[in-house]
């Protein structure tokens, strides 16, 4: 009686680990340097609600050279702190400048007209793919880029850029276990919060420099906090909310409901090509 014979084992497969789809990983040096440009980005915008500001013919028209100066040195020193951690490689940053000028070359066909912006749905996802330190280092480099494409270089671009950064930063810190529908889904309404809340920030960068609005509604120096944060408020919702905020959530809404899909699937097949966090590995000769 003759043994059947044993199959033979198959053979191994030695799969590849999971490849973190962010280009810009947020290491604790990084997290650190974001909380930081954060919390000094914050001290722009508020700082009139806890000191007196006076009045001015153009807000911030001294200052802004400054705040410009202080916020270049914050993304180098973001880009740098990754570079150094091995976060961040010479691929991301080829990303991150196509994503600056594709950017750049979509702000100019929505000029904010009616609060038409075309700029902020393409980093909302960006920064979903990519990571919180990529969307946030996007936001200001896209603003900068822009603005030289626009001739829009004025006093507003260092606030512009901090508040586009922490869009780009709030897209990557959104749940990355929702996927389908439920994640284009989660990117509207984040686009629509987004919207409003850049137009809240950005009201407060000219709002307290106003003399020439209305009492009910303008800044008074030296005032309660509570007293000036309730005209504020009033402020924004009649002159912004209604008009160009909504138009800027209704652009968003659209784009990345027409759009989301098919970016969101190219940006992640270019992560996974460019393999950024693949690990580097030498195999012995036979």
């Amino acid at each position: 009686m003759t043994k059947t014979p044993k199959p033979a084992p198959a053979p191994k497969l030695h799969t590849l680990p999971t490849l973190d789809p962010r280009a810009l990983r947020v290491s604790p040096r990084t997290a650190l340097v974001l909380t930081i440009a954060s919390i000094a980005g914050l001290a722009m915008f508020l700082w009139p609600l806890f000191a007196v500001a006076q009045p001015e013919a153009i807000a911030h028209s001294n200052d802004a050279p400054l705040i410009f100066l202080i916020a270049l040195p914050v993304l180098l020193a973001i880009i740098l702190a990754e570079i150094t951690t091995g976060g961040m490689d010479t691929k991301a940053l080829a990303m991150l400048g196509v994503l600056s000028a594709i950017n750049a070359a979509l702000r100019p066909l929505g000029a904010g007209t009616a609060g038409i912006e075309t700029v902020f749905f393409l980093l909302v996802l960006a920064g979903r793919v990519f990571g919180p330190g990529f969307g946030f280092v996007l936001g200001s480099t896209s603003l900068f880029a822009s603005a030289l494409l626009t001739a829009g270089v004025g006093p507003w671009l260092p606030f512009q850029m901090i508040a586009s950064s922490w869009i780009g930063l709030g897209a990557g810190l959104l749940p990355r276990r929702v996927k389908g529908r439920w994640e284009i889904a989660m990117l509207v309404g984040y686009g629509i919060f987004a919207a409003y809340a850049f137009g809240f920030v950005m009201n407060m960068w000219f709002w307290p420099f106003t003399a020439t609005i209305d009492t009910q509604l303008g800044y008074i120096p030296g005032a309660p906090l509570g007293d000036n944060l309730h005209r504020f408020f009033i402020f924004t919702l009649i002159t912004s909310s209604f008009g160009w905020d909504t138009g800027r959530a209704i652009t968003n809404t659209i784009a990345i409901l027409l759009t989301g899909h098919a970016v969101l699937a190219v940006l992640r097949r270019a992560s996974r090509r460019a393999a950024f966090d693949a690990p580097v590995t030498f195999t012995p000769p036979k």
